[in-house]
């Protein structure tokens, strides 16, 4: 039994899931997180390093692993990745002025070999500010090409679309990992 076997063996059993949260600085990747677990999300500073949460959603744990985007992190970034289930890129839709760099970033990520097999979930977030980008343009802009992904639009401050994105993307990985439970 190689080593993949083993691991996918202990997931079923914990009946877990590692998530790793990612994007430029001040995209709203602690909001996001924070609204999920039922944080402040009025009280939300830039994260330097990372921060861990745990929480259960649809009979699953997720470890979800919130890491800073600022340029001087993004190198770090590769620390992260062995083990992930699923990566959530999450883009601010209201800087049209970084939607370029958040292309790159992301296209970078996805020549990943850890992150292959992971579910890629990416969040249009901030679509509560006037002006921001309809989920259909960030998709245009991303070229996210032939890879599985699912894009969804949200704000992290409302709650408005967060969780059903969180639900797509337990789910996908869901029907990866325990698809023989």
């Amino acid at each position: 039994m190689g080593l993949l076997s083993i691991i996918r063996k202990v997931k079923r059993q914990e009946r877990e899931m590692r998530l790793l949260v990612v994007g430029l600085d001040n995209a709203g990747k602690t909001t996001v997180l924070k609204q999920l677990t039922g944080g402040d999300v009025k009280s939300v500073s830039p994260t330097l390093g990372f921060n861990i949460e745990t929480l259960q959603l649809k009979g699953f744990r997720l470890n979800i692993w919130d890491v800073g985007g600022q340029k001087s992190l993004r190198s770090y970034w590769r620390n992260y990745f062995e083990q992930t289930d699923g990566l959530v890129w999450v883009v601010d839709s209201a800087d049209r002025r970084r939607l370029e760099d958040t292309g790159a970033e992301l296209a970078r990520l996805l020549l990943e070999e850890r992150l292959a097999g992971a579910s890629l979930l990416v969040l249009a977030n901030k679509q509560d500010i006037a002006g921001a980008l309809a989920p259909s343009e960030i998709e245009q802009l991303q070229g996210l090409g032939r890879r599985h992904w699912h894009l969804a639009g949200c704000s992290a401050v409302t709650g408005s679309g967060v969780l059903p994105a969180f639900d797509w993307v337990v789910e996908d990985i869901s029907k990866r990992i325990y698809m023989l439970d």
